[in-house]
């Protein structure tokens, strides 16, 4: 299920693309805006896979939050959702998933709906906890091996720091190296379940064996420090999870 948030100042059009996202059974409408500065303390707060922006938003501009989300390192996709179709090739050099045109079709709704489907796992659950099988592991190979390049490598599942996600790609990040691989983050997420491996982010799994330090962040959230010194985020969604196994 795909996470969206919808910024428009016209009450009737956000109904109307919330009522048609949910039709589709495949999205989850998990915050509206009327305006830059709503959207931008709310978003703070959620962890999203999708924002559907209006360009013009009274004398603001939704081109101002695109800018302000692809500063962030794994920022949301991005849906431009409006009546004007002058900015279409600016949308896209931000890196736009889709530009929606008002009045909206339910066709095209799903249209883009399906290409989001394909560009993010994230509608694929994560593996809970408590699902876990008590494997031990010595019983289990102690390294995965990952195709970069066209190359087959053979990694150390206990060098493995963290794996995120960024721009389609999937990076692996050990003790000494970052892979960039094709395979979708999930797909290590189910590979390593019965390692000490778990999700703390919709982008990020983490070795909890390589967290340093844990520092508090925004609204309750948190980042952890690595012992590489890189920093994941903690998303409210995992964090109840993430203090029951660490006890804090």
């Amino acid at each position: 299920m795909l996470k969206a948030f919808i910024v428009d100042d016209e009450p009737l059009a956000r109904d109307e693309l919330a009522y048609l996202l949910k039709r589709s059974k495949q999205v989850e409408i998990v915050g509206q805006a009327d305006s830059l500065e709503t959207a931008l303390v709310k978003l703070q707060n959620l962890d999203i896979d999708v924002i559907f922006l209006d360009i013009q938003l009274g004398d603001q501009s939704g081109i101002d939050i695109a800018n302000k989300l692809n500063e962030l390192e794994y920022p949301p996709m991005i849906v431009f959702a409006t009546a004007y179709d002058d900015y279409a090739l600016k949308a896209f050099e931000l890196n736009a998933a889709d530009y929606l045109l008002k009045p909206f079709e339910e066709k095209r709704v799903l249209h883009t709906i399906e290409k989001l489907v394909k560009l993010t796992s994230a509608h694929e659950p994560p593996i809970p906890l408590a699902s876990r099988q008590n494997t031990g592991l010595s019983e289990l190979s102690e390294k995965i091996a990952i195709t970069v390049d066209e190359k087959i490598i053979l990694v150390n599942v206990n060098d493995i720091l963290y794996i995120g996600t960024n721009e389609g790609k999937t990076i692996i990040v050990t003790n000494k190296e970052k892979y960039v691989v094709n395979d979708a983050l999930v797909t290590f997420e189910r590979k390593l379940k019965c390692f000490s491996i778990i999700r703390v982010h919709r982008a990020f799994i983490v070795n909890i064996n390589g967290i340093k330090e844990i520092e508090p962040w925004f609204n309750s959230t948190y980042n952890l420090v690595m012992t590489n010194s890189d920093k994941v985020p903690v998303s409210r969604t995992h964090i109840k999870e993430l203090k029951q196994l660490l006890g804090f």
